[in-house]
C-alpha cells in the first residue's frame, strides 16, 4: 500500500512555484508514494500544466481557500484561518486520508496548528523540532530547534527519547548516543534544569553520552543532541551565519585578482565536491516529533530539490513506524510529576479554534 503525503502547496517563500515541481520530480523518482496537493486549485493546476503533468490517482488536488502568511501570528492563523492550506493538510493526516504532512510555511503556525489538530502522543508533553546537521563523522540530529523556548528537565528527557527513537526507527541504529548540550562536559556545569535533565537521561536506559559543548555538534560526538528550543535555535542560526560568512570570504578571495581567479578555476573540482558534501538542501526537513501524526517542516526558502528531501523524510518516518516506536519507548519511562505541572496548556485561542 502506498504512503500518502499531504503537501501544503501554498506555504514557504515561493509557494506552488517550488512545491508543485518538487512533488512532480519526487513522484517520477518514487513509485511507493501518493501526494495530495493542498491549496488554491487554480494556482496548483497552472503549475501542473507548466510541468506538463495532469492530476492522477497518485497526484490529487485538495482545495483550500486560505493561505497562512509567513509573518502571520500563529494564534491568529489558528483561530482565523480554518480553511488554510496548512490546516487542511494537517486535517487530512488526522482523518487518515494522508499519513504525513509537509509544509514550508510559517513555523509557529505549523507547530500550533499541528499540536491543536493532531494532539501529542501519550506521555509526550510537547512536540519538538528535530533537524539533521552534517558532521565530520556523517550527521547528527538536534532537537529542539525552536518549538519550545522554556523546557523542564522532563521535557529534555522526552526530547532525548524521541530523537533516539527517530534514529533507531529510520536508520536502524539500535543504540544511538545522546548528548545534552551544555556549557561544559563536567556534571557540575549548567543550570539546574540541565543538571536535572542529565540525571534523568543517565537513568533512562538510553545510551547517554553525557554533557557536550557546542563544538561537539559538528564533530559528530553523539548521534543526538538535546537542548531547549532557545539554545537550539541560536546554535542553528549561528551555524548558518558562519557558513554564509565563510562562503562569502571564499568567493571574495578567489575573485581578488587574475591569479586568484585562475587558482579558483584549478580548484573548482575540489570546491564543487565540498559544496556537494555540505549542501544544506540534502538535510532539508525538520521533523515535528511527538504528535499523533508525521509532520515535516521544510525550510521556507527551500528550492524544489530541497523540498523533495522533506517529502522523502516524511515517507521514511511513516514507513519506519516511528510513531508507534516513540509511544512504546515513552511508556517505559518512569512517571515524573514535574512533567504535567510545568507544561503550559494550549492558549485560549487554540481552545476556541
Amino acid at each position: 500500500m502506498n504512503i500518502t503525503v499531504a503537501v501544503d502547496c501554498m506555504g514557504g517563500d515561493h509557494g506552488p512555484h517550488v512545491t508543485v515541481p518538487a512533488v512532480v520530480e519526487y513522484l517520477h523518482r518514487n513509485t511507493g508514494s501518493d501526494i495530495i496537493l493542498v491549496g488554491l486549485p487554480d494556482v496548483i493546476e497552472t503549475e501542473l500544466r507548466a510541468a506538463k503533468v495532469a492530476p492522477s490517482p497518485r497526484l490529487r488536488i485538495h482545495s483550500a481557500s486560505e493561505v497562512v502568511g509567513m509573518d502571520e501570528s500563529p494564534a491568529l492563523a489558528l483561530r482565523g484561518k480554518k480553511n488554510s492550506s496548512m490546516r487542511v493538510a494537517i486535517n487530512l493526516v488526522k482523518s487518515g486520508e494522508a499519513q504525513a504532512c509537509v509544509s514550508a510555511g510559517n513555523t509557529g503556525a505549523l507547530i500550533a496548528t499541528s499540536r491543536f489538530v493532531l494532539k501529542t502522543l501519550p506521555g509526550i508533553d510537547r512536540p519538538a523540532l528535530a533537524v539533521v546537521l552534517p558532521t565530520i563523522k556523517g550527521h547528527t540530529y538536534v532537537l529542539d530547534l525552536g518549538a519550545n523556548v522554556d523546557c523542564s528537565a522532563e521535557h529534555l528527557l522526552q526530547f532525548g527519547v524521541m530523537g533516539a527513537t527517530l534514529i533507531s526507527s529510520v536508520e536502524n541504529n539500535e543504540k544511538p548516543s545522546i548528548g545534552l548540550l551544555n556549557i561544559g562536559e563536567e556534571e557540575i556545569k549548567g543550570n539546574e534544569v540541565v543538571k536535572r535533565a542529565a540525571e534523568l537521561l543517565r537513568n533512562s536506559g538510553l545510551n547517554f553520552y553525557g554533557n557536550i559543548e557546542g563544538n561537539d555538534i559538528y564533530k559528530g560526538t553523539t548521534d543526538v543532541v538535546v537542548c531547549d528550543g532557545f539554545v537550539g535555535n541560536v546554535a542553528l542560526k549561528t551555524s548558518e551565519g558562519v557558513a554564509q560568512m565563510l562562503s562569502t570570504y571564499l568567493r571574495e578571495e578567489f575573485r581578488r585578482n587574475l591569479f586568484t581567479k585562475f587558482a579558483g578555476l584549478i580548484a573548482s573540482p575540489v570546491i564543487n565536491a565540498f559544496k556537494r558534501r555540505v549542501d544544506h538542501r540534502r538535510y532539508n526537513g525538520a521533523s515535528l516529533l511527538g504528535l499523533r501524526g508525521v509532520v515535516i517542516k521544510s525550510h521556507g526558502s527551500a528550492d524544489s530539490h530541497a523540498f523533495g528531501f522533506a517529502i522523502a523524510r516524511a515517507v521514511d518516518e511513516v514507513r519506519s513506524g516511528m510513531l508507534n516506536h516513540i509511544s512504546e519507548r515513552v511508556a517505559q519511562l518512569p512517571h515524573h510529576p514535574e512533567s504535567s505541572s510545568t507544561y503550559p496548556r494550549p492558549l485560549a485561542e487554540e481552545n476556541r479554534a
